[in-house]
């Protein structure tokens, strides 16, 4: 922080009274009335003339004072017992998993210094769906799983068997390592482990949680959405990137919670400065509400005995990198290098025991200090608020791990660490027992058990997860009718064909509110500007002043029951209101469609983290690929041309991913997206391509649906006599028509006949195959099944060529399951450029002479015709043969 020289005072006595009278107003009027006196003040004076910063942080000390700390409810000493309790179980998984090998891993201290922050929650603040009321979200912080199982366990959720097999899942009776909605579907809501994940993804559902109540689509009312994370997760970029939006949306549904433990794996989050500081300039600079919860109650005596002051200088000076040291010697230490730092400040403790210091606790281990902050952060209005409450990792581990650097991965205790660990918290093992590490559940009849169950009761338990929600009665294919038919001598992309289908959807009576159109700040490209006059772009306040194209039909409108989420350029953004909308139905019990359209190079290679989580989920909705193909978005050069998200989308279990050529296919596969999704109800979501370049599109051949849906149909076969040389090509995308245009040529320039494939999904082709060839290796003695693939092209002789505008491994994945013909991948890998689509799918070698040329040369190899033909080609074609390979220049 920059400090400026303050000048001397030149009237000291005016200086005293104007003090003494803010005290005055203090001690009669409280805070919030002094707080508004000075703000009028400042403000006064800044329209003089003065330049007066209040700044955006605020003393290392509580935000809350003791006098406005409302009283703790419940039995303190109780959920104090609990707390222990649950601490020890989570000890106890994580340890007896590492006992015969560290194999499985775990961490002990992440939930060691976060138990409170949990625990007053849980008892108090978290609060489950129920039939008159949707449920607060919790997105849990990854690493203090073991927390949140140690409490699902007494409140019998879990059983003593999945605590003995954390970390062990295969044979289906162990937990998640982490929050993972597929692994654990009826537990975990939020994958939260990749780090910043959390807070973005907390952001964005919050928001869409005001969302779906201005639009009058659920009632959202009162549901808040709680966030925990980490100080040092709070590096990431997507953890604090979006924290303007929570505060320009007045999004006082959030709550953030930070552990702020000063530690991160290896050492300190900010050894040389102070992370709480940091992070209250980064919230309150955004606008939100910031709690600071640094000292437990131990130390409310000695601030207020603090009267020169330098008790708070002292707090202020020290760094973190102090903090952790301070915490992991012991009151004799703290006393010679803390309090003794200055005269007054070891007279504060001068009659106090080495005891009574090392006693002194940090704030987020304080239940009464987080109930306040809790209090006042459900109370907030218009605004988010964040929680900053200051911990030691390890807490509880003691000389095991108890603020040490190697806390995050301590993974054993040795018998010595056990005993202090049950000693410190006063739990009920005996000496006999403690080598076994059991777990404890107080008796049912306990006060405990009978304390936590009227929690429960008025509360409810979370975690919890909805599998299923109510189906939606989608539109037949019909409805989809002026795109089945030819688009006779009209040139339009799929891009334009997906709008209409949009279109469609958005007018259907029965889905038409529930479609959630997504954009970063791209609609225009995507020919989707004509929806904002008539959907609406969401916005919290509506529209606050008159649009400049407000005299165009297609006027920018902005509403507070706006249907579109123009996300800005935020591509991360529009991600995370995708999944809210597409996990909706499960943490609202309200099915929403989601349908996300970006540039395709920009989703799964800037997301790709999001992407996975969102399968994890459960996410359903449609991703739609805009402006895809490597020759297709030609004039936007090398960082704008995907030739690979196609393989991205493949490498995601649950996503179902196509690239369609005509507009029958696309609402073919949309149409069949819906009823999967949104009628059947399938954990699965649908990433589909479509492209800027126009044609014309022919009507949808007859029975060529089921085709299309799994990956491949015969579009055309050769009018050519059947002794002809035969050769099979294939083809997706727009590279389509470069194969059908390749099959003419063979066929008139070279008499070979050539059957015509669209291969709508090579992704969908080879998990088909696998799944066959996987079968066959388990059912050795039963009739081997045929893949799909190998089954469609079976009566079509001839090797098979295959080309897309995606990188070669594209299309070779079908490689092992089209038998023994010869296959030949054509695509486009390197880098791209900028040119016009002829020339660039020259470079890449796909255009139709290139596809040509494969064919003629697999049928060489296969001797079916000279290669002197292929040289012929060659010539004729104008292809240099010294030409370098795209991938090296």
């Amino acid at each position: 922080m920059t400090t400026h020289a303050v000048a001397p005072d030149p009237d000291p006595q005016e200086t005293r009274e104007w003090l003494e009278s803010l005290d005055g107003v203090l001690a009669s009027e409280g805070p919030a009335r002094a707080q508004q006196l000075v703000e009028r003040i400042v403000e006064r004076a800044r329209y003089g003339g003065a330049h007066v910063e209040l700044g955006v942080q605020t003393p290392y000390v509580n935000t809350i004072p003791p006098a406005l700390e409302p009283r703790m409810p419940g039995n303190s000493e109780i959920e104090t017992r609990l707390r222990h309790y649950i601490r020890w179980n989570a000890m106890a998984m994580v340890v007896r998993a590492n006992e015969t090998s560290s194999e499985l891993g775990g961490h002990v201290a992440s939930f060691a210094s976060s138990a409170t922050l949990y625990d007053v929650g849980f008892n108090h603040f978290f609060r489950a769906p129920s039939a008159k009321f949707g449920g607060d979200l919790v997105f849990f912080q990854g690493h203090s799983a073991p927390g949140v199982y140690a409490r699902a366990f007494l409140e019998g959720r879990i059983d003593d068997e999945q605590l003995a097999n954390f970390r062990q899942e295969v044979d289906g009776h162990g937990l998640s390592s982490y929050p993972h909605s597929w692994l654990m579907p009826d537990f975990w809501q939020f994958a939260t482990v990749s780090m910043g994940l959390g807070p973005i993804q907390a952001i964005y559902q919050a928001r869409f949680l005001r969302y779906l109540h201005n639009r009058g689509i659920a009632d959202t009312e009162g549901r808040k959405v709680w966030c925990f994370l980490g100080d040092g997760e709070c590096d990431e970029p997507e953890s604090l990137g979006a924290i303007s939006i929570a505060a320009r949306e007045g999004l006082e549904n959030l709550i953030f919670v930070v552990n702020c433990n000063l530690q991160r794996l290896d050492g300190p989050v900010r050894g040389n400065g102070k992370i709480i500081q940091e992070l209250e300039r980064e919230f309150r600079g955004s606008g939100w509400n910031v709690i600071k919860v640094i000292w437990g109650s131990s130390w409310d005596p000695l601030l207020e005995r603090d009267t020169t002051g330098r008790l708070v200088q002292l707090m202020n000076e020290c760094v973190d990198g102090d903090y952790q040291t301070f915490k992991a010697n012991d009151g004799a230490y703290v006393r010679e290098h803390f309090f003794g730092r200055y005269p007054e400040t070891a007279a504060l403790v001068a009659d106090w025991s080495d005891e009574q210091i090392w006693a002194l606790q940090r704030g987020g281990h304080d239940p009464a200090k987080m109930y306040a902050a809790y209090d006042a952060a459900t109370k907030t209005v218009g605004q988010p608020t964040v929680v900053l409450a200051k911990t030691i990792k390890g807490y509880g581990m003691g000389s095991s791990g108890e603020a040490q650097n190697i806390a995050h991965q301590q993974k054993h205790l040795d018998l010595r660490a056990m005993r202090q660990f049950r000693d410190r918290f006063a739990l009920p093992i005996s000496d006999a027992d403690l080598p076994k590490m059991p777990f404890y559940r107080p008796p049912e009849d306990s006060a405990e058990a009978q304390y936590l169950a009227e929690r429960c009761r008025v509360l409810g338990t979370v975690p919890q997860r909805r599998r299923r929600s109510t189906s939606l009665t989608v539109p037949e294919l019909s409805a989809f009718e002026a795109q089945l038919r030819s688009s006779g001598e009209r040139e339009i992309s799929t891009t334009m064909v997906f709008t209409r289908i949009l279109a469609a959807m958005v007018k259907d009576k029965n889905i038409g509110k529930f479609v959630v159109p997504i954009v970063a700040d791209e609609s225009r490209t995507f020919g989707m500007e004509g929806m904002f006059r008539q959907l609406g772009i969401y916005s919290p306040v509506g529209q606050l002043y008159k649009p400049q194209d407000s005299a165009q039909l297609m006027y920018y409108r902005e509403d507070i029951k706006g249907q579109i989420l123009q996300e800005g350029i935020n591509e991360a953004g529009a991600m995370c209101s995708w999944i809210a909308a597409a996990t909706s139905y499960s943490t609202s019990d309200t099915p929403m469609i989601p349908v996300y359209v970006f540039y395709s190079m920009f989703g799964f290679q800037r997301i790709g983290d999001l992407a996975w989580a969102a399968g994890d989920m459960r996410s359903r909705g449609f991703l739609m690929g805009g402006t895809s193909g490597r020759t297709t978005l030609n004039g936007e050069g090398l960082q704008h041309e995907d030739g690979h998200s196609q393989l991205f989308a493949a490498f995601i279990p649950n996503c179902v991913a196509y690239d369609p050529t005509f507009g029958y296919e696309l609402a073919i596969i949309m149409r069949d997206g819906l009823r999967r999704m949104y009628a059947e109800q399938e954990d699965v979501y649908y990433y589909i391509t479509v492209m800027n370049e126009n044609y014309i599109h022919p009507e949808m051949p007859e029975g060529c649906e089921a085709g299309i849906l799994r990956g491949a149909y015969l579009l055309r076969r050769s009018v050519l006599e059947a002794k002809a040389p035969r050769v099979q090509l294939m083809g997706s995308g727009t590279i389509l028509r470069e194969v059908i245009a390749a099959a003419d040529l063979l066929e008139i320039d070279f008499g070979i006949a050539a059957d015509v494939w669209s291969a709508t999904s090579f992704n969908e082709l080879r998990r088909d195959g696998l799944a066959a060839e996987r079968w066959n290796l388990l059912h050795p003695a039963e009739e081997p099944r045929v893949p799909y693939i190998a089954q469609a092209l079976a009566g079509h002789p001839g090797p098979l060529v295959a080309a897309t505008d995606y990188i070669k491994t594209y299309a070779d994945q079908i490689r092992p399951f089209v038998g023994s013909r010869r296959f030949h991948a054509l695509g486009t890998d390197g880098f791209g450029r900028s040119d016009y689509r002829r020339k660039l799918r020259d470079f890449f070698e796909v255009d139709r002479r290139w596809v040509a040329l494969a064919a003629l040369k697999t049928l060489a190899d296969d001797r079916t015709i000279d290669r002197t033909i292929v040289a012929a080609a060659l010539e004729k074609f104008g292809i240099d043969q010294n030409k370098p390979d795209p991938v090296t220049v």
